[in-house]
């Protein structure tokens, strides 16, 4: 679980500089992208690392995953990449939605 525990910790730092770009060096759409990958990347960053603690196995890599295509394909837009990859971003949030349905399942089964 080290790596998956070291890619938390980079998407948490990865998602501090989206979120500084956004409130501090973005405009209009593009701030409001950085700002929501930020927040979502960020959140599950440590998600992530709070599944790895409890011993989850799965939920910690849909946490970074899940953060990664959903949060990436907003910072892409947001630096002009093509519009498309919107279509794409909702497969990073069903994998975080996944992320806690595997959190929750583990909780109970752990109990």
């Amino acid at each position: 679980m080290r790596i998956v525990t070291v890619l938390a910790a980079l998407s948490g730092a990865a998602a501090v500089a989206a979120g500084a770009f956004g409130a501090h060096g973005a405009s209009g759409e593009a701030a409001e992208w950085l700002k929501t990958g930020g927040h979502y990347q960020l959140v599950h960053a440590v998600a992530a690392l709070v599944a790895v603690r409890m011993g989850e196995r799965i939920s910690p890599w849909l946490f970074v995953i899940g953060g990664a295509v959903f949060a990436g394909t907003l910072y892409l837009m947001a630096l002009g990449g093509p519009r498309w990859l919107g279509a794409v971003t909702p497969l990073g949030g069903a994998a975080l939605i996944a992320g806690w349905l595997c959190l929750a399942a583990g909780a109970w089964r752990a109990r």
